[in-house]
């Protein structure tokens, strides 16, 4: 029992035994301990005797002990040595590095999503950087004596050692093949560079098309402002500006061109014209009769605008619907947004966005990811692969991509090449995910006049996370509505 209290006092983190620090704070824990130790050899010699009355042999005894786990104290407490006990604090950490290479180690698990992904990294790093990079990976679920000494919280977690066997940085979660690369770079270790990039220089994608394989030779009338698209002479809107009118294919897309504005909206809707659905005739937005229905295979909206409430009664009692007027619709088109960049959206064109349980939309898929970067949370993205309408998951953890579903998954960021010969974003209209690069190549060969180019989903998320708080204010805001 005097070993016992002895090695309890030296593992106290106040103590000046095994666990560090001074002895300023020791006398309370002493007394506890005395107090605590005489309790218990008073308890048991009770029993023992059978009788409350305690004989000369048990006080005796007790003051023997008591005497010997003093001395035991101040005799470690002066000389400084340590007592060793069964749940002794773990070794420091071996950070010799060999042969004097930094060294990378991964603690995790074969069975953790975030771990099975840290896996292919980790093998292409060891092979592509050998001998210049010591890469290691510590199961813990199967040897947890080796992970011990890193003292980790989670896993999967990342330590970097230098050269000389120094901890320099530890990372928490996924982490991507670049980012690791970069922190390297970030902290002054040279890895030079691996065979692959040498093959295939950072700076040229896997796949890119920045030329349609046809011309555009549609009347800039016929042309979506916003969209692109065809416009239907029976659903057109026009936007009347001092700099000429903005024409679009739907009132859906008039409520996107509303949300993207910067400037003051008071009296915008009075710019508005909408076709008559019976005749192709423009109708002042605010007077026209609304047949608002939705579509029975999709659940998205449908919109016939009229300028006769009486040929609106007629269209609903023929397809069904409402009838409303344009402030019901416009509360209507404004009620979904995008959690990115606000825009008005339909939830069934929208990618799911979730937040802290949270849920959101997502006008396109690079606005869904680029949610993580407006809210500085981890995120999970449901988006639609744009041929072929399979589920692609997304789960953001720190700013990398945590989980990706399936693995195979790729994201196309759409590009418009304007008079300079530059290209720049195409809009939230000309991007998209795909389960995989095959997929892509066929939604591309069915969109002639699509360019772009192919980007890991990875590399989406980092282009969204390095814009400036600023500039997410100021995402897909058109600022003046002007005709291209």
């Amino acid at each position: 029992m005097t070993y016992c209290l002895a090695a309890l006092f030296a593992q106290c983190p106040c103590s000046g035994g095994s666990g560090g620090g001074d002895s300023s704070g020791s006398a309370p824990w002493l007394l506890l301990l005395v107090g605590f130790g005489t309790w218990l050899l008073v308890r048991s010699i009770w029993k023992k005797e059978g009788s409350t009355t305690m004989g000369k042999a048990g006080k005796l005894a007790i003051v023997l002990a008591l005497v010997a786990i003093v001395a035991v104290v101040l005799v470690m407490k002066k000389s400084g040595a340590s007592i060793p006990v069964a749940n002794s604090a773990p070794p420091a950490v071996a950070t010799q590095a060999a042969a004097g290479l930094p060294r990378l180690v991964d603690l995790g698990s074969t069975s953790c999503i975030p771990c099975k992904m840290m896996a292919p990294i980790l093998e292409e790093l060891k092979k592509e950087y050998a001998g210049r990079m010591q890469v290691e990976f510590i199961d813990v679920t199967t040897n947890a004596p080796a992970a011990e000494p890193y003292g980790i919280k989670l896993i999967p977690t990342q330590v970097f050692f230098d050269a000389a066997g120094k901890e320099r940085w530890r990372h928490e979660g996924f982490i991507s093949k670049d980012d690791i690369l970069a922190k390297w770079k970030e902290l002054g270790v040279s890895l030079g560079s691996s065979p692959a990039a040498a093959s295939q220089p950072a700076s040229v994608p896997a796949y890119e098309r920045l030329e349609g394989t046809k011309t555009d030779s549609r009347a800039k009338d016929s042309i979506c402002y916003m969209c692109d698209g065809d416009i239907d002479a029976k659903t057109a809107v026009i936007v009347k500006t001092d700099k000429g009118d903005v024409r679009l294919c739907g009132l859906h897309h008039y409520f996107v061109l509303y949300t993207s504005l910067a400037e003051d909206k008071s009296g915008f809707e009075k710019k508005a014209q909408v076709a008559d659905w019976s005749t192709d005739k423009p109708v002042a937005l605010t007077e026209a009769s609304i047949v608002y229905g939705l579509d029975e295979k999709t659940g998205r909206p449908t919109i016939k605008a009229f300028a006769d409430r009486d040929a609106a009664a007629k269209e609903r009692q023929a397809s069904g619907g409402n009838v409303v007027d344009w402030k019901v619709l416009q509360d209507k088109e404004l009620a979904n947004r995008c959690a990115f960049c606000d825009r008005a959206v339909y939830p069934e064109d929208a990618a799911l966005v979730k937040i802290d349980g949270v849920y959101g939309w997502g006008c396109c898929s690079h606005c869904a990811i680029g949610v993580a970067a407006r809210t500085g949370k981890d995120i999970e993205v449901h988006e639609h692969d744009l041929l072929s309408g399979d589920e692609i998951v997304v789960k953001t953890a720190g700013g990398s991509v945590a989980l990706l579903h399936p693995p195979t998954a790729i994201a196309w960021f759409g590009l418009h090449k304007g008079a300079d010969g530059k290209f720049t974003s195409a809009g939230c209209f000309h991007q998209g995910f795909f389960v995989n690069s095959d997929n892509l190549k066929k939604w591309i060969e069915q969109n002639p006049l699509e360019v772009g180019r192919l980007i890991s989903i990875q590399q989406a998320l980092s282009d969204k996370t390095k814009l400036t708080a600023e500039q997410i204010q100021k995402a897909c805001k058109i600022g003046e509505c002007a005709p291209k």
